[in-house]
């Protein structure tokens, strides 16, 4: 399997270009991965475009590549969200590595009522940096052409608001209506997932969302962690939407 790289922008590459990785990433490929001439890599910019193609020259610091191949992958149209609460421990970061490899489009970091985390002042955008990384290594290690966006810390009102646009399902092991049954309600609208702490969804925040025109959702009889749960529905959810 190739290597995979990033750089800033892919655009207007063609086979036969050379193109250079450099910066951090290139002295992580020649140090790290001790990348060599001759070896395969794939070089995405994290907008749809990957290129691919031999190591033509290696120095300690960054790497030039000589294409053979350039794919461009449309974003979907029909985005899915997870919305992941603040949990202790790694089980959210958990969460976000294993859904951005299973095809996530957009990661929202939720301060719910149970959180037993907590991100305040700087430490929020310091912990957003860090779900991005988790983000950035996540993509590369599953080859995928797009990059998922981390946004800034929301609270409630941040994800009653995605209800206005998008299908809103809250995921609780109590709820009477399955996944597969809310997927198809949703019609072509984007797909939220929200996911709870430890503790679950607190009831107000359930109220609140539902008043909103969420729909609470079970994936099946086993409780799942907070770092299962998310990942596991997005995978039911790329068989339900024809992704996979």
């Amino acid at each position: 399997m190739a290597h995979h790289y990033f750089v800033d922008s892919l655009a207007g590459v063609r086979p036969g270009a050379l193109v250079r990785i450099a910066g951090a990433e290139g002295r992580h490929a020649a140090t790290v991965s001790r990348i060599r001439v001759g070896e395969s890599v794939a070089v995405g910019d994290g907008g749809g475009t990957v290129a691919r193609g031999l190591v033509e020259a290696a120095s300690a610091a960054e790497l030039t590549v000589r294409v053979d191949e350039v794919v461009v992958t449309p974003r979907p149209e029909r985005r899915m969200v997870l919305v992941q609460a603040l949990a202790k421990g790694d089980r959210d970061e958990l969460a976000v590595q294993a859904a951005t490899e299973l095809g996530v489009d957009r990661i929202v970091p939720w301060q719910a009522q149970r959180s037993v985390s907590r991100w305040s002042g700087p430490k929020a955008e310091r912990g957003r940096e860090r779900w991005q990384s988790i983000v950035r290594e996540a993509v590369k290690q599953s080859l995928r052409p797009w990059l998922p966006e981390v946004v800034p810390l929301a609270g409630l009102a941040d994800v009653l608001a995605l209800a206005g646009t998008s299908a809103v399902l809250i995921l609780e092991p109590t709820a009477v209506t399955g996944l597969a049954d809310a997927a198809a309600a949703a019609g072509d609208r984007d797909l939220v997932l929200v996911v709870g702490p430890e503790g679950g969804v607190a009831p107000r925040e359930l109220e609140a969302l539902a008043a909103a025109g969420g729909t609470a959702v079970r994936l099946g009889p086993e409780v799942l962690r907070t770092s299962t749960a998310g990942p596991a529905a997005l995978a039911a959810l790329s068989v339900l939407t024809g992704r996979w």
